[in-house]
């Protein structure tokens, strides 16, 4: 696999419309993907679980519909990209893709997650005629959309996260670096991009910089992952996905992501979007209201 560090041609920017598939376009990448995609003229096809478009990686008897007829596609795979199963999938459905005539695939990987470098692989492996992986840092919507939003809400954010560092994304970015990627034609073909957001906070600075918003005090409680992952047990979490998650926080939650990365200003030639315009916009929507 090459890296976001050079370009692996200098071919220019298509203008030509796509008929891109968005899986999980119900989610909070792919909803902004699917929004982005629009926005530049392309053709969305928005599958999820229960769409018009159906799609599900659990079911492969919806794949085939969902991909014929697309030029690109943009793969988000659920629970997590890293989860067991993930490469098998993602694997099987680029192979797929590239049989039905598909040209590129985009796959969302995560920064720093050794656990999803076997679905990178697949996807490279595959024969699809062109590839790319965008790498992301954590998602800043996770707090204002994600199952730490219910916490929040009720003062407090309970997360095995200590006091590490973390460059968060706004998810708009991913979108647009992704749509840019599949203008692009070959220029981020067979590569990885890292996006990340421009400055580096901690989950307690981030749950200050939400409070400060809302006008009302939040407290960061950090716990460890064997602690928070018994709570996800309580809640009814499958024993496997407790466990594969307890891992990935201790592995990806151990500081190896305290740094930003380039990619959205390589890709969109400007800075990322500023954690606190986030925060500011999200509180303004309600998204914290008790």
């Amino acid at each position: 696999m090459t890296t976001n560090s050079q370009h692996t041609t200098d071919e220019p920017t298509t203008a030509t419309a796509l008929t891109v598939l968005v899986t999980g376009a119900t989610g909070r990448t792919g909803s902004r993907v699917a929004q982005a995609a629009r926005a530049a003229g392309h053709t969305v096809r928005a599958a999820s679980r229960s769409g018009e478009v159906r799609f599900d990686w659990n079911e492969r008897s919806t794949w085939d519909d969902a991909l014929r007829g697309a030029d690109a596609a943009y793969l988000a795979y659920l629970p997590d990209v890293g989860a067991p199963g993930a490469a098998d999938a993602v694997g099987a459905l680029a192979r797929r893709a590239a049989k039905l005539g598909v040209r590129h695939l985009v796959l969302l990987s995560a920064r720093g997650e050794d656990q999803a470098h076997a679905t990178e692989r697949s996807l490279a492996e595959s024969g699809v005629a062109r590839w790319t992986v965008v790498r992301a840092s954590w998602f800043a919507q996770n707090f204002s959309e994600g199952p730490l939003v219910d916490g929040l809400r009720a003062g407090e954010l309970v997360f095995p996260a200590g006091e590490v560092l973390e460059p968060f994304v706004d998810v708009r970015d991913i979108a647009d670096v992704v749509v840019a990627v599949l203008a692009a034609g070959q220029r981020y073909a067979g590569r990885i991009v890292e996006v990340s957001g421009a400055r580096l906070l901690s989950f307690r600075d981030a749950v200050a910089e939400i409070s400060a918003a809302i006008g009302r005090p939040l407290v960061y409680v950090p716990v460890g992952a064997r602690e928070y992952g018994a709570a996800l047990t309580d809640f009814g979490v499958p024993e496997e996905e407790v466990e594969f998650l307890i891992e990935l926080f201790e592995t990806n939650l151990d500081g190896r992501n305290a740094h930003v990365s380039d990619g959205v200003r390589e890709v969109l030639g400007r800075a990322p979007r500023e954690f606190t315009a986030f925060v500011g916009e999200a509180a303004d929507a309600g998204a914290w209201k008790a």
